[in-house]
């Protein structure tokens, strides 16, 4: 198996996240490395979309991957087996990372030459929701378990994204979720949010969302 670190990041010091987070963006920038915030609630299918994005993407562009969480390095060992770089961020108690806790794991990453940096966030739909990264686009995955009225409990969280994968679309016959209704919801708290309806376990949609990756870092490159 592919060796990797293990980081134990501290909270920032700075008061004004914000700017901090505005810096990283314009540094990553004038780097070419794009940077995806990927969140999502415990559980959802962070990881295992992962997997099966980055499978279709390594063979053309170089791409790290900083797997967030309190503790363990489960994630960290999932994704080293698809042979990208990968480093493991504990967070020491905290439930989400700022810009100045994601500098250092990406500083940990040697993330230059990257074209593609993924941050996989705690999981969580409060705590990850208020603090800005310094990404070049924020993500988030709901999976259908999780119940259809979720924009309506977590607006905040869906008003950041530029993207939500609706995961878990192969067991959707057995919940009751109400598709349209979901993306109607999120559609009035973020109206110009791409909605890409996805299964990690059988890989629909997943071409879709490594095409949007694919147009994305290209914008950003140029």
């Amino acid at each position: 198996m592919k060796e990797f670190k293990i980081l134990e990041i501290k909270q920032s010091v700075f008061e004004d996240n914000n700017k901090d987070a505005n810096l990283l963006r314009e540094e990553l920038k004038q780097n070419g490395v794009f940077l995806l915030n990927l969140m999502s609630s415990p559980g959802a299918g962070k990881t295992s979309t992962l997997k099966k994005t980055i499978a279709l993407l390594k063979e053309e562009m170089t791409i790290g991957v900083m797997e967030a969480d309190i503790d363990s390095d489960v994630d960290a060992k999932t994704i080293a087996e698809t042979g990208v770089k990968v480093i493991q961020l504990h967070t020491g108690g905290m439930c989400h990372l700022d810009a100045d806790m994601t500098r250092q794991g990406l500083l940990g990453l040697d993330a230059s030459g990257v074209d593609l940096a993924i941050l996989e966030n705690v999981g969580n739909l409060v705590c990850p929701a208020e603090f800005d990264t310094g990404s070049s686009k924020n993500a988030m995955i709901l999976s259908i378990p999780e119940g259809d009225d979720k924009p309506l409990k977590y607006p905040l969280m869906f008003s950041i994204v530029d993207v939500l994968l609706i995961n878990k679309m192969d067991v959707l016959e057995h919940f009751d979720f109400n598709l349209e209704a979901c993306i109607e919801r999120v559609r009035k708290i973020n109206p110009d949010i791409k909605i890409i309806p996805i299964s990690a376990r059988t890989g629909e949609g997943i071409e879709v969302f490594a095409d949007w990756l694919r147009t994305e870092v290209k914008k950003w490159k140029e």
